[in-house]
């Protein structure tokens, strides 16, 4: 599966608006979306947040493992 389905499902399955997850990695709503969507690139250093944000591995973020 690849990042960027698992990004919008942890946000789906957390009920989390984009706007609400754009926050955690200082975005806008419709900076996050351009993310989620493939219009523009997750930087490392918003993938760590986003790991622990929703307390998961980098590995499982990126499709590594199912864990």
């Amino acid at each position: 599966m690849h990042y960027r389905t698992i990004m919008r499902n942890l946000r789906e399955d957390h009920d989390l608006t984009q706007k609400e997850v754009g926050k955690v990695i200082n975005k806008s709503q419709q900076g996050y979306s351009h993310i989620e969507d493939g219009r523009a690139e997750l930087k490392i250093d918003d993938l760590i947040k986003l790991c622990k944000f929703y307390g998961v591995s980098a590995d499982y973020f990126i499709g590594m493992t199912e864990k």
